[in-house]
Formats: structure tokens, sequence, C-alpha cells
């Protein structure tokens, strides 16, 4: 009696531990004739294992998981054939499992386990998402192939949803449906329908804890958590949880480089406001303000302590930073005003310091600042890496460090600048590197990793001027090679590698306008010396033949060709970066009966002799600038010939006599500075002015080389060559004239002196080698003068916009922008006001327009 109440309570038991595993399933049921007792177990030894059901998974592999083999002995029933389901489900893997007794045979027993897998993803669709952020969370999740359980929905619930947290959008709901696959039975599609809702703004951010700091200036630390208010201009007013955290660990560096080197964040919270916004409220831990103290120095050999000290400009009783003292010590970064650079400009490569705390009284920290010089270190080999088109020379002569010469920090800086201003290697991926520092002999080789751009551009383009459809086709080699000019296997389409330039443009509506011109450059004659060499020409002509015959009245023609030549030197006095250049030009004009000169009939020749001095130190990007300088200083003159040609001007000279030679002196300054202020953005400011004088009062001013002010400051379709061409954003193409004068933008000759002032902010959207582009804000003015006594600096026409660059290496630098003109223009009602401007193949660098 009392064994079998123990079979009983036995059988009970096992049977409601496996109801917890199965659920209610049915784990053990024999398919035999044999019978087998819960009264009375019985020991088998298992004859064989039949696995059925499966479709995924390997037979083998789920024996050892059910941890049942031939040959073991097995009590039924018992608790080691529930142990097999058990360890079966375990995995996770399977919506149903059956232990079946197929055959007794004796004590010999054939089981057999039948199992139903959990079926698995085929497909996860997407909706209610931008193409780029499904693809972004397929890359996240990638579960294709994979089982579908719970562990699978909550995990794509909770990657989707983080995704979109980090985006701001913190009420997101993510809806999952399953469907069976049409294409295969035990597979699953899941539909996720996803509602982002609007994106969560930040209503507060308060601090507690704070006595030193007060809320305004706790939240101004924050860059990226900004309140929803009008005056936060700059900064997300959107929550995003990596941004978020990102400030807390700024807001403790910036309270620590206050001197609260103790600044914690204790604790903190976001707590919802409303659908639409949350409060952040954080608690922080001050702690005490402390002070440097005494700074003592060790190791230091080359320098004394009084000069390491005003290099530090750190004093007794400043407030404490480690942050001040990392970067006064090494973090200087280009500028070179850290103490680091004083001995990596003087050789010591291996240089390293290390701040040591040797002393804390009170609130004041003393320093023993040890410092590790080493040997002095010579340049020994120079290499280039990365340029498959350029050729070594061109990078290497550009250099500042060359073999033999002391390790200067401030010549490698100087290097990577020239190689990012050459123009073929995107400057952002510029890296100098050096290697194989060998203590020994003190000697160091230098690799400049480089990473070819695309340089070369194409000017394809069409459009109205001057009543008519003109079209432009240019081609722009920036990294020519003319010594490969007869070497056909070097065509790729032209021969490239030695840093030279050419250029060919032709321009054309049919018979009624043609311009032509071709130029080409060598930044290095005879690959020496850096000295510039280059030579252009063209030739322009412009006829009404198509609509008059000659002997019409109305008709007219204009035919202008022009050669130059130009010798440049780069200077060592003051710094290397000004430039000398020298050129000499010759103009010829021939007219016949055409308008818009001081003269309608005969032949011109312009020879001018220039001067240009310049001085370049942008920083960054040739395109997007974000400091440095661009100076220019230009002096042009032609022969006096009124000294000496015997034309008595007193007498009323003939148009042929008064004009075949011109005289004129010109003086023009351009200069742009570029400052970067926070972020990303950067503040250009422009000043540009011009002159053109006389030699002799009695003659009259040159008929070419004026000024002409407004509108995209470009020369494309216009006929009348000879000007300098000045933008004006804001009003029309050649709208601004001096006061008083009866000219139009149409028939508007030029004037003898222009100044303009421009103040431009910008910000990049796209900043690669394939493309880059930039948003800008600009205001600017200017204006014109025919007499240098009626010139007056502030006298300006001003105008305000917003407007876009877009880089292509193919194309150049295209922009777009809108200005408003404020001051109306006497006799030119449609010269301000609002006015798009389009402009193409830009000059970089800054490019003075």
């Amino acid at each position: 009696m009392n064994k079998f109440l123990f079979a009983i309570i036995f059988s009970v038991i096992s049977t409601a531990a496996l109801a917890q595993v199965r659920q209610n399933q049915q784990v053990f049921r024999p398919s035999s004739s044999d019978t087998l007792s819960y009264l009375n177990p019985k020991e088998y030894i298992i004859g064989g294992i039949t696995i059925t059901g499966t479709v995924h998974l390997d037979k083998d592999v789920l024996a050892q998981i059910a941890k049942v083999n031939k040959g073991d002995k097995l009590m039924l029933p018992g608790e080691a054939s529930a142990a097999i389901v058990k360890n079966l489900y375990k995995e996770n893997l399977f919506d149903d499992v059956q232990l079946y007794v197929t055959k007794i045979s004796l004590d010999t027993v054939y089981l057999e386990i039948a199992i139903k897998e959990l079926p698995r993803l085929s497909n996860l669709r997407l909706s209610g998402l931008r193409k780029s952020e499904i693809e972004e969370i397929n890359k996240k999740l990638d579960d294709k192939g994979k089982i579908v359980n719970t562990n699978l929905l909550n995990k794509t619930d909770a990657v989707i949803k983080k995704y979109l947290h980090e985006k701001g959008f913190l009420n997101a709901t993510v809806t999952i449906k399953q469907r069976p696959d049409p294409g295969d039975a035990n597979s699953l599609i899941l539909d996720v329908v996803i509602d982002k809702g609007r994106k969560v703004m930040i209503n507060s951010v308060t601090f507690e804890g704070n006595k030193d700091f007060s809320q305004a200036k706790l939240r101004s630390f924050l860059s990226k958590t900004r309140t929803r208010k009008f005056y936060n201009i700059f900064g997300s007013k959107k929550f995003k949880d990596d941004k978020y955290i990102e400030d807390k660990q700024t807001l403790v560096e910036k309270m620590q480089a206050r001197g609260y080197r103790d600044a914690s964040v204790i604790s903190d919270t976001v707590t919802k406001h409303d659908y639409e916004s949350v409060d952040v409220k954080i608690k922080l831990y001050e702690g005490h303000k402390y002070y440097f103290g005494n700074i003592k120095w060790s190791g230091n050999a080359r320098y004394n302590d009084d000069f390491l000290n005003r290099a530090l400009r750190i004093k007794k009783g400043d407030v404490f930073s480690e942050e001040t003292l990392s970067k006064r010590l090494s973090g200087g970064g280009p500028s070179g005003d850290d103490v680091s650079s004083l001995y990596l400009d003087d050789g010591y490569l291996t240089y390293n310091s290390d701040p040591v705390q040797t002393g804390m009284h009170n609130d004041t920290v003393d320093l023993d600042i040890r410092i590790f010089e080493g040997p002095q270190y010579t340049i020994n080999r120079v290499t280039v890496k990365g340029n498959d088109v350029t050729n070594d020379r061109v990078v290497i002569r550009e250099l500042q460090t060359l073999p033999g010469q002391k390790f200067r920090k401030s010549a490698l800086i100087e290097s990577t600048r020239i190689i990012g201003q050459l123009g073929n290697f995107d400057d952002t991926k510029t890296e100098p590197r050096p290697v194989n520092i060998n203590s020994a002999d003190g000697t160091v080789d230098l690799i400049y990793n480089v990473v070819e751009k695309p340089s070369d551009q194409v000017e394809l383009s069409g459009g109205f001027g001057g009543g008519q459809f003109v079209g432009t086709l240019g081609l722009t080699f920036n990294n020519f090679a003319i010594r490969n000019i007869f070497h056909l296997k070097d065509y790729k389409p032209l021969p490239k590698g030695d840093g030279e330039k050419l250029s060919i443009r032709g321009q054309s509506s049919g018979r009624s306008y043609q311009n032509f011109s071709f130029t080409f450059s060598e930044p290095w004659l005879g690959g020496k010396r850096p000295i510039y060499f280059s030579v252009s020409a063209y030739t322009q002509g412009s006829s009404s033949g198509q609509y008059y015959p000659k002997s019409d009245p109305n008709y007219n023609n204009l035919r202008i060709n022009g050669i130059g030549f130009t010798l440049g030197k780069r200077l060592k006095w003051p710094d290397n970066r000004f430039q000398l250049n020298y050129s000499l030009n010759l103009d010829h004009y021939n007219l016949d009966n055409y308008p818009g000169y001081l003269f309608s009939n005969g032949t011109s020749y312009n020879i001018k002799l220039t001067q240009e001095l310049s001085r370049n130190s942008l920083d960054g990007s040739p395109i997007f600038p974000t400091g440095g300088s661009n100076i220019k200083f230009t002096l042009q003159g032609t022969p006096p010939y009124s000294l000496f040609n015997n034309i008595n001007y007193k007498l009323p000279p003939t148009q042929e006599q008064l004009y075949h030679f011109v005289e004129y002196f010109k003086v023009k300054f351009d200069a742009q500075w570029f400052i970067h202020l926070t972020g990303k953005f950067t503040l250009m400011t422009q000043v540009r002015f011009g002159f053109l004088g006389e030699y002799n009062s009695i003659v009259p001013g040159s008929p070419f080389e004026r000024f002409k002010l407004g509108g995209d400051g470009m020369q494309s379709y216009q006929f009348l060559q000879g000007s300098d061409i000045i933008g004006l954003r804001g009003y029309e193409n050649f709208s601004i004239v001096p006061v008083g004068s009866n000219y139009t933008a149409n028939n508007n000759p030029g004037s003898a002196i222009y100044n303009k002032y421009t103040i431009e902010l910008r910000h990049p959207v796209i900043a690669s080698s394939s493309a880059t582009i930039f948003l800008l804000a600009f205001a600017e003015g200017g204006n014109v003068w025919d007499k240098f006594s009626q010139f007056n600096p502030y006298n300006i026409r001003r105008s305000t916009g917003i407007g876009a660059r877009i880089f292509l290496p193919i194309f150049g630098l295209l922009g777009l922008d809108y200005g408003y003109g404020y001051d109306a223009i006497p006799g030119i009602p449609t010269a301000n006001k609002g006015q798009f401007s389009f402009s193409i193949s830009q000059s970089l660098s800054g490019g003075f327009n």
C-alpha cells in the first residue's frame, strides 16, 4: 500500500512538472501494445532514436541537445524522459516537442522524438519611414533566416525604437504583424508598421546642486540640448539620447575646466512634459574651486624654467584646469602656442611631458612637470604615398621638410597645407607620418600619405545673353604634363601628373558672337625653382552681319585678339607665402561702327605691364577655407605715349590718333579674411578697391580696363571685353553707375573707381573629395565713381541675401544667390530689390568675385 501511494504521488509530481514545461501538452504517450505502469517504473536500454519533423535543424545535433543516445539506460516512466523534452525546449527553437515509445522488446525500448520547428524569418518589411531610414535599420537588424520567437520580436521592436529615439522621436510606435510566407511553409513574413510621431522637443533644462554656476551658465554648456526658445538659434532643440549623453560629459568637462575638478553628475531625469516635449533635470555636485600652486620643471635641459613658464602661460593662483594645462603643454594644435611645439619645432621629435600633482593645500594644487626631451632628429628620407596620378617631384618640390634638415613641426604643418592648396589631393585625408625613428643616430623618415581627387573640369552650358542664345564649352586640365604631349601611351585622356594647367574654352552664338581662349601655366618653370610661367591667347568677335549688310547703318563689327605672358616668383621674405608676378599683355581692338566704347571706329592697341604682389595663407580646402587670408595688390600700366607721340592734345585729335595706343595706370587691392567661429561656421570678410588713372590730365580716360559693378560678377555673354567685372548681389548686372550719369546697364562703359565690402557667413553641408556644398548668408555693398574727387568709400549700394555653393570636380564651382538691394539706382528702376544670380566656374581659393 505504501509503495502504491508513493508511485501515485511521484506520478502526480512528475506530471505537474512536465505540464509547466509543456504547457499541458502530452509529453509521454506509448504507442506499443506493451503497457508502462507509473506504479511500476522499469529501466530499459535505448535501442534506437528517431527524430521526425525537422526542416532546418540537424538531427544529430538535436540528439546531442536532448542528451539521449543509443545504448543509454532510461527509466520509464520517470524524470529522465521528461528531461529529454525539457532539454529541447530550453533552446527556444521549437513550437512543439513530443516523445513517443514506438517499440518495446524485452528490456530494449525504441523512441521517437517528434518536433515542430518554430518558423523562420524570410522577409522583414518596414513601412512608415524614409528609404534611407529603412536601409539603416535593416543593417542593424540583419535577422533574415533567424527563428521567429519572442526574443526576435522584442529585439526588432527595441532596435527600431532605439534608432528613432536617437533621432528625437521618443513617441514612436512599432506594430509587428506575422503572416505565412506563400513560398515556404515554415517561414514567416514580418510586416512592421512604424509611426514615428513628431520629434520631441525640450521644454526645460534645470539643475540642482549648483551654487557658483547659474542655471543660464550651465545651460550654455549644453550645446546640443537646448530648450525650445526663440533665442536659441544654434544647437538642436530636439531631444536626442546620444546628443544628451555627450552633453552631460561636456557639462562636467566645462565645469572642471573652470577649476571645479571634482564636479560630476549625480543623477538626471528626463520626464514627459506633454506629448511633444520633455523636461530635463540634472543633479550636480560642484565641489570646491581649485587653483594652481607651485609649478616645478624636471628633466629640462634645452630650455630653462623661466622660459618654459612663459611658454606655459600659467601662474600661481590661476584657476586650476586640467584641460588648460593639457592644451598649454601639448594641445596647441597647428597654432604652435604650446610647450611641445617649442621642442617639436627644434627637432625633439620624441619629446614628452608628464604633469604630476605633488601636493594639495586646501584649494591649491602643486605640480611637477616632468619632461623627457630625447635627442634632436634630422630628416633622413621623404616619400609620398597615394599619388597615383601626380608625380612624386610635383609634391616633394613643394615640401618644407627636406632630407638633411632638422625636423620641425611647423614645417610639417606648412607642407600639409601646401599639398592641400595644390588642388590635386583631398586635403582632409593628407596625413604626414614620421617613421623609422632612430634614436641612435637621430634620424627620422617622413611619409606623406595623400589621396588623389578629380581635378579636371568641364564647362558645358547654354543661356541667353545680349538677346541671343549663347553656348559654352570649356575644358580645364589642372594636372597637365606637357612633356608627355607626344607620348600617346600617357593620354588619359591627356597626359597628366606634372601639376601644369591647360584650359581651352569656346563660346558662341553663331556668326553674331564667338569667343575662344587658351591658357597654359607651369608653376615650376625649369623644374628646379618655383618660377611661375603662363601664356594665354584669345580671340573674340561680335557682328550684326547676319542681320544687316555691311552697307546698312545698323551694321557693326568688333574683333579683339589678345596674347599675354606671365612670369612669377615665390618670395622668401617676409615669408614664403608671398608671390610676385609680372605680366605683359597685348590686346588688339578692331571696331567697325561698334557702340559701347568711347569710340566706335578704328584700331586700338592696349599694351600693358602688370605687377601683382599676393600672399595666400588660407587654411583648409581651397573651396571652403576655414582660416587665414588671401591678399592681392596689383599695379598695371601702359607706356605714357602722350609724352613722346608728338600729338597736340590741345587741338582736337582724330579718334584714330586719340585711341590708337591707349594709356593709363591702374591700381587694385583685394583682400579676404576667413575666421572659424563655432561648430562648422566660418566668417569671410572681403574688401576690394580699384582705381583707373591718367598720366596726363588733357588726355581722355582709357576706354578699356574700366570697372563694371553689379550682378553675378561673371563675364559670360558680355561682348565688351577689356573690363573688370565685379559682382554685387541684389542688383542687375552692370547696373551700378555713378550718381548723375545717364548710363544704363546695357550701355554702361564702366567707371574709373570702385570699392566693395562683403561679409559672408558660411556653413558646409557636404565636404568630401567628390563634392562640396555649403550654404551662406551675406551682406555687401559697393559703388563706382568717375572722378577721385567724388570718391566716398562710405557711400555704398547695400544688399543682403542668402545663397549656396556646389563644387563638383568635373564642373567646378556653381553658385546660386538671392540678394535684396536696398538702394534704388536712378534711371534704372529694376536694378535693385530681389535678384537671383547664378554663377559657374568661379575662381577657387577664396575667389575675388
